[in-house]
């Protein structure tokens, strides 16, 4: 059963799974998820928890010790597998497999591997996990799931948020859901249950939001200036080099203008996003930006990338910022 991280709590309600994973680079989610399989667990008489810390050197013989062995002080055990690497490796990979052929009702299983890809998802173990049990994937919520996560969030706590306040709370913490949760802490401190207006936060929210890079090409893709320029802001201010960020702007456009020209030629560009592997739920996104954006126009950026690069390299005058700034508000 492959869950979204707000469907966990539902489906514990209905029952324990025998083996849990939880994935994704989120990681208040993955310590929440992680948090609520711990506390059903005890209700259902798992008190007992053995943790094993797989790194490269593990002995996966100790996870098949902690299935088989009895537990001295309850009747059911709670075994929780750390890899922090990332992948299992052949030998992993094997030994999961064989705990799942023999599961045991008086255990239950649950593996925290934030570090694994979505091309490990497709292995033979993975797929018997879910089967059997429970995939949770945690990613980083987008602007409006992370607007409806935060006033559900307030409400829970006794806020009765009016309009507007979530967006404003979801666009200082964008990225950083531990922030967005300390700042509702720190509301709970400032003032009583009840209604809660943006007066009540203005002043007092700082600003912890934080992007990845490709949020940047997201947001330029869908033609949101105010929102490309807020990003950059950020990356410049938490120090991001800036060669990543012509990197990932270089990249969409290169993207873009084989794609644009296969266009010009008559051809469906259609291979060329497969080239690229352009997820499928980008598609729409990338065909709106190329019917605005001419092939003349996307050399015309590309050029520019190259300036900027010499820019960064010091061969060139001016604020490498600045030129990425303005590649970014055109693309957008």
């Amino acid at each position: 059963m492959n869950l979204r991280f707000n469907q966990l709590a539902g489906q514990l309600s209905r029952g324990l799974a025998p083996v849990y994973l939880l994935c994704g680079d989120e990681p208040y989610q993955l310590g929440e998820a992680a948090r609520l399989i711990r506390e059903q667990a005890r209700r259902k008489g798992f008190d007992e928890r053995e943790i094993l810390d797989a790194d490269g050197h593990f002995d996966w013989n100790l996870l098949t010790a902690a299935a088989e062995s009895m537990s001295l002080f309850s009747a059911r055990k709670l075994i929780e597998l750390r890899v922090s690497h990332g992948k299992l490796g052949k030998e992993g990979a094997a030994a999961l497999r064989a705990y799942c052929e023999r599961l045991c009702p008086d255990n239950l299983l649950l593996i925290l591997a934030p570090g694994l890809e979505r091309k490990d998802l497709q292995t033979q173990w993975a797929k018997t996990v879910e089967a059997l049990g429970v995939l949770v994937q945690v990613w980083p919520l987008k602007e409006k799931e992370l607007d409806g996560w935060l006033t559900q969030r307030l409400q829970a706590v006794g806020f009765q948020p009016e309009p507007g306040v979530a967006a404003l709370l979801a666009e200082r913490s964008e990225g950083n859901l531990l922030a967005a949760v300390q700042e509702i802490e720190k509301l709970r401190l400032l003032h009583e249950p009840g209604p809660l207006t943006l007066d009540d936060l203005l002043g007092n929210l700082a600003d912890s939001a934080r992007f990845d890079l490709f949020a940047l090409t997201d947001a330029a893709l869908v033609g949101d200036r105010a929102r490309v320029q807020r990003i950059l802001s950020v990356l410049r201010g938490e120090g991001t080099a800036e060669i990543l960020v012509l990197w990932v702007l270089a990249r969409e456009l290169r993207m873009l203008a084989e794609a644009a020209g296969a266009i010009a030629r008559r051809t469906s560009p259609a291979s060329v996003l497969a080239a690229h592997r352009i997820p499928r739920q980008r598609l729409e996104t990338v065909e709106r930006a190329l019917r605005r954006l001419s092939p003349a126009r996307l050399h015309d950026l590309l050029q520019q990338c190259a300036q900027a690069d010499l820019a960064i390299k010091g061969m060139a005058p001016g604020d490498p910022w600045h030129y990425l700034a303005r590649i970014a508000d055109q693309l957008s």
